[in-house]
C-alpha cells in the first residue's frame, strides 16, 4: 500500500498540472458512473492529501474522496492517452492532459459531514503538521500497550506512516519493534516524529523512500544513493546492518512482517 508521501506527490503533482482547468470526466469501468456525470464538464479546483487519503475538490463544492488500498494506481499522460483498462474507475481529460485511476478502494463523492468525521479518526499528519501534533503523538503511546511498530501503522494514532518508514524510523531510534509503546521514553517519541517529517518530506520530494544517510555511502544527496543502499532494516533480513554488521532479523507482528537489527535496536 502506498505510504503517505506518495499520496502527497501525487496530490502536489496533480494540483500543479489538472488544477483550474475545465475537464471532462467518466468512469469506463461503471462503477463511479453517478459520481462522473456529476463531475463532467466542471472545474477540478484542488486537492488535498491527508495520510493516505485524497480529497479532489471540484467547482460548486463538490468533492471525491480517493483511497488507494492496495491496488489503486494513477496514471497521467501528457497526450495521446491510450485506451482506458477494464479497470479504470475514473478517467478525467482537458487541456493539460488525462488522468486514469484504477483499483482504489475508495473512490467516492464526500458529503462535508462524511469527510469531517474521517479527518477526525486520522491521527497526526507527519507531512501537514498542525499545531499540538506532537502532543497528540506523545498520548497516544502513553495510553497504549500494544508494540511500538504495531502502533505506528495505526493511522488513528498517526497518518501516513506504512510499513516501511515504521521499520526504518524504529531502526534510526534504536527501539526494538516489540517494545510496548508506553515503555518508548518521551523523547524517543519525540525523536521519531521529527524522523518521520524530515524523511517522508524527502520520500514526497524525490518520490522514493529512502532513508539512509547519503554520507555513509559516498553520496551528498538522497537522490543519489543506488535502490540496493537506500533503506537499512526493510526487506534485509539475512544480510548485514549497515552500521553493526548483525544479521538483521524479521518476524511477524499482528499479521505484517516487521524488520530489525538485534544490536542497534536493544
Amino acid at each position: 500500500m502506498p505510504e503517505g508521501h506518495t499520496l502527497h506527490r501525487a496530490a502536489r503533482l496533480q494540483r500543479r498540472r489538472f488544477a483550474g482547468h475545465q475537464l471532462q470526466v467518466d468512469s469506463p469501468q461503471g462503477r463511479f458512473t453517478d459520481g462522473a456525470a456529476l463531475l463532467d464538464g466542471r472545474v477540478l479546483e484542488g486537492v488535498e492529501a491527508v495520510g493516505k487519503h485524497l480529497f479532489y475538490r471540484w467547482e460548486d463544492a463538490i468533492t471525491v474522496h480517493v483511497h488507494l488500498g492496495l491496488f489503486g494506481k494513477f496514471r497521467t499522460f501528457t497526450r495521446d492517452a491510450p485506451e482506458p483498462t477494464q479497470g479504470t474507475r475514473l478517467r478525467w481529460w482537458g487541456e493539460p492532459g488525462t488522468l486514469h485511476l484504477s483499483g482504489p478502494t475508495a473512490c467516492d463523492v464526500m458529503e462535508s459531514d462524511a469527510e469531517e468525521q474521517l479527518l477526525l479518526r486520522l491521527g497526526p499528519d507527519p507531512l501537514a503538521v498542525r499545531p499540538g501534533d506532537e502532543q497528540r503523538l506523545q498520548s497516544a503511546f502513553a495510553r497504549r500497550r500494544i508494540p511500538v511498530a504495531q502502533l505506528l501503522l495505526d493511522q488513528a494514532v498517526v497518518s501516513g506512516i506504512g510499513n516501511v518508514y515504521r521499520a526504518e524510523f524504529c531502526f534510526l531510534v534504536g527501539v526494538d519493534p516489540f517494545t510496548p509503546a508506553n515503555e518508548v521514553p518521551p523523547e524517543m517519541v519525540r525523536d521519531i516524529w521529527r524522523l518521520a517529517i524530515d524523511h517522508m518530506r524527502v520520500g514526497e520530494r524525490i518520490g522514493r523512500i529512502v532513508t539512509v544517510d547519503p554520507t555513509e555511502v559516498g553520496v551528498r544527496l538522497h537522490r543519489e544513493i543506488s535502490s540496493r543502499e537506500r533503506l537499512y532494516v526493510y526487506k534485509r533480513q539475512g544480510l548485514g546492518c549497515r552500521r553493526c554488521g548483525s544479521a538483521i532479523r524479521h518476524a511477524l507482528l499482528a499479521n505484517r512482517t516487521v524488520w530489525w537489527c538485534p544490536t542497534c535496536q536493544r
